[in-house]
């Protein structure tokens, strides 16, 4: 009986761990695009890399568009 039990209790609990982490995922990704991206480029700017920040940000934005259509 608790070799059942604990058979068990990893099937639900493994289930919910995977779970955990793909919501984390998604959650870290949204963050990523609408928090931490802005604030890198904006970052470069003010360090003088607008060199390297004009065209990433013209490939996100390029992305960002054909991504949508």
């Amino acid at each position: 009986m608790t070799i059942l039990f604990f058979i068990l209790f990893f099937m639900i609990f493994g289930k919910l761990v995977g779970f955990a982490f793909r919501a984390t995922w998604g959650i870290m990704k949204v963050m990523l695009y609408i928090v931490f991206l802005p604030v890198i480029l904006v970052g470069m700017v003010m360090g003088g890399l607008i060199y390297i920040a004009l065209p990433i940000l013209l490939i996100v934005g390029l992305l960002s568009l054909l991504k949508t259509a």
